[in-house]
């Protein structure tokens, strides 16, 4: 049942990314929205990318990201200065970027669909262990906490740039 429900948090958050930057052109998605939304579209979804490229090395496989990818799209959160570049020339496009967020949502999937039961208690090692312990602690947070909070930057910022609701769209 849980790998279900993982499962459909993960697509739904991949279909309502798609939706939330489905009609805003191109140029738009690489410009930030103020202060407080500096995280554009371009880069809150390659951050995305680069956390379930986290969530698979955590389940024990390669991180996949380029140097390159992670340089322009890992963060380590809270405290770390970083702000997004403004320069759309440092991006790949977006298509690219969706195109990796479905096939990293899409292994997810894969690799969760083939834990045994018994791998969700494991304990694991990582920033947040001290609240989240185990691999299903993890997960939970990964799959829907952590894509939740950015999907809701990511519909902030659509608002702030002049667009309506992409969750009344799905």
């Amino acid at each position: 049942m849980i790998k279900a429900a993982l499962a459909k948090s993960l697509e739904f958050n991949l279909e309502y990314a798609a939706e939330l930057i489905r009609d805003i052109p191109e140029s738009v998605l690489f410009e930030d929205a103020g202060k407080g939304l500096e995280n554009h579209a371009g880069f809150t979804l390659g951050h995305l990318v680069s956390a379930l490229g986290l969530t698979i090395k955590y389940l024990g496989h390669p991180y996949e990201l380029s140097e390159e990818w992670d340089q322009l799209f890992r963060r380590k959160g809270l405290g770390d200065p970083t702000l997004p570049s403004l320069e759309l020339s440092k991006y790949p496009g977006s298509e690219v970027i969706m195109q990796e967020l479905q096939i990293m949502t899409k292994k997810l999937i894969s690799l969760i669909d083939s834990l045994q039961e018994a791998e969700f208690s494991k304990k694991v090692t990582w920033r947040f262990g001290s609240h989240f312990p185990t691999l299903l602690d993890l997960l939970l947070f990964m799959c829907i906490e952590h894509s939740s909070m950015h999907l809701g930057q990511l519909a902030a910022w659509r608002r702030a740039k002049g667009y309506g609701s992409a969750l009344e769209k799905l």
